[in-house]
């Protein structure tokens, strides 16, 4: 990120009528640009069905854990997983970026604390339920991804969410609300009751998680950012089922749908975030796939 880029991020609302952060981008657009990242047609066919086991649905979410834990961790701390909670079946690939973030507000240093353990206790919970049916952690890039989607929302040719607290909220926006829709479309798929209770445990982890990010990005004044990245996620998810910080010139805090329930995400759905294309095999966060069954 450069200096100009930094400071936008640290006064959104100056930058904003400064720069024009978000230049006047339409959902409609941002919709082609997302599906332009890994150079994949909307209509491609689809994959081949899957046996959705509960094994290969919590190796799904433990490579989604994997990326939220080394997203945390290394902002918190500055290092990643050990070696101990990433082994596992299948090719265990690097992590590309990451740094400890100087916080300004202790408060807020304190929550990436939480949430980083939060996730590293998700990874190892759901790698402990597996035992050796686990994956390993796969290649993750927290830097060229993070670029991608900065360009295709909008907010600029280069996006580090490790600069700054307030890049480092807006990062975790990327992830929480993702995070929650992926457990919600997994839960009906589940057939052991314990791993269904479990499942909804680290679900309302992630909910918690999500709030305390849409919270302190809407005090911050992020709520177009917030909307950019939020039109995204929906264009490539390729349903109505994203919300930003601000819905009908309101607060909203908690995205659900007409029901007033979380919105769900198939794991297709899930992927098309993750990959940054509809029906890739790969590419975004993950540039080599994820481990298991569930990859595409």
């Amino acid at each position: 990120m450069s200096d100009n880029q930094s400071n936008d991020i640290a006064e959104p609302k100056a930058g904003l009528e400064r720069r024009g952060l978000l230049r006047g981008t339409s959902f409609g657009a941002l919709a082609l640009g997302s599906m332009a990242l890994a150079g994949v047609a909307v209509g491609s066919t689809p994959a081949k069905a899957i046996e959705m086991t509960d094994a290969a649905i919590l190796n799904f979410a433990l490579n989604l854990e994997y990326l939220e834990a080394e997203f945390y961790i290394r902002a918190a701390t500055g290092a990643g997983l050990d070696a101990s909670d990433t082994y596992g079946l299948g090719v265990q690939g690097p992590v590309n970026g990451g740094n400890a973030v100087s916080f300004d507000t202790p408060a807020i240093q304190q929550y990436a604390q939480e949430i980083a353990n939060d996730e590293l206790n998700h990874v190892r919970f759901i790698r402990s339920v597996l035992a050796e049916k686990a994956v390993a952690e796969p290649c993750i890039d927290l830097t060229n991804s993070f670029n991608t989607l900065a360009q295709a929302a909008g907010l600029g040719d280069s996006f580090d969410p490790f600069a700054s607290e307030d890049a480092f909220l807006l990062g975790s926006f990327i992830f929480e609300d993702v995070g929650v829709t992926a457990y919600r479309g997994a839960a009906p798929l589940l057939i052991s009751k314990d791993v269904l209770s479990a499942a909804a445990g680290i679900l309302a982890v992630e909910a918690y998680h999500a709030s305390e990010i849409r919270v302190l990005l809407l005090q911050r004044g992020f709520a177009e950012q917030v909307q950019a990245i939020s039109n995204v996620r929906a264009a490539l998810s390729g349903a109505a089922d994203d919300q930003g910080i601000l819905l009908n010139g309101v607060a909203n805090i908690v995205p659900t749908d007409s029901n007033s329930l979380v919105f769900s995400r198939t794991t297709r759905q899930v992927l098309n975030i993750v990959y940054g294309a509809q029906n890739a095999s790969s590419g975004l966060f993950f540039p080599t796939g994820l481990n298991g069954s569930i990859t595409a």
